[in-house]
């Protein structure tokens, strides 16, 4: 047996019931890369294939406690942080991060779900920019969130997009262009304070498995980095994997549905 210790990677993101993103998708995500997952739980949603139902936050309270118990107890090599639900729930991951001097810390910046469930009260956008952008090694919003965040009409850009959102004081910006209306390529960029840029691309998948590919990435990216994989490494093998995973999911995954419906999404693990 290895006197190794296995690579450590908390997970601050919400509950989805359906399995498809959040707590219970990052630790797949994490155990399928070979790292071991702690979660934190921000809030509980009433949500299937279909979309978002509902959303209840957790109690900052009890959040803060559960949060911190663990952070006591085990040392995290990584964080990947999802859904924050509000203002206060920044402030005591931010307490957190500082008290507990975490690193290598990947900010998925969740605001709206894909079936248009607001995530973030958007009060609290302004704080996370403020407070929790200047401690992160990276953030990876999506085109319509890299939009809201730099107050930025363009739809298509995500060269422009990145540079934008390294003005909010984030270590570095990886801008996802998932959303973008290339048919043929999903193609990501990176951008750091260091000046280095590039892009990350892979074919594009047609498939109807696209629930959580946001959670997927970056805990996969934070999993990396947990095993000391470098940034630029550490974002092209989570691009990968999630290609990889995307493109068989159609042939694992078929589950019993009892409605047919075109708006479903599917799962990814």
């Amino acid at each position: 047996m290895s006197n190794r210790p296995t690579p450590t990677v908390l997970t601050i993101a919400g509950f989805d019931p359906y399995g498809g993103a959040g707590v219970g998708l990052d630790s797949k995500v994490i155990h399928a890369l070979g790292g071991y997952a702690l979660s934190t739980i921000t809030a509980l949603t009433v949500q299937n294939s279909l979309g978002v139902l509902e959303v209840s936050p957790t109690a900052v309270p009890l959040f803060k406690r559960t949060l911190f118990s663990l952070l006591d107890d085990i040392k995290v090599d990584a964080v990947k942080i999802g859904m924050l639900a509000n203002r206060e729930m920044i402030e005591v991951v931010v307490e957190a991060i500082e008290k507990y001097h975490l690193e290598k810390i990947v900010l998925d910046t969740v605001l709206v779900s894909s079936s248009g469930k607001r995530l973030l009260e958007e009060s609290a956008i302004e704080t996370m920019v403020e407070k929790l952008f200047p401690l992160v090694e990276l953030i990876t919003p999506n085109i319509p969130e890299a939009q809201t965040l730099t107050h930025s009409l363009d739809v298509s850009d995500v060269t422009s997009l990145a540079s934008s959102c390294m003005t909010l004081g984030t270590k570095g910006v990886l801008v996802k262009g998932g959303h973008s209306q290339d048919s043929c390529l999903a193609e990501d960029y990176f951008y750091s304070k260091e000046g280095e840029a590039f892009f990350v691309t892979s074919p594009r998948v047609q498939t109807t498995h696209t629930h959580g590919t946001g959670c997927f990435l970056s805990s996969a990216i934070a999993t990396e980095l947990a095993k000391s994989t470098p940034l630029p490494l550490a974002i092209e093998r989570a691009k990968a994997f999630l290609y990889a995973q995307m493109k068989e999911a159609t042939e694992r995954l078929n589950l019993h549905y009892t409605n047919p419906s075109p708006q479903r999404r599917e799962p990814l693990l």
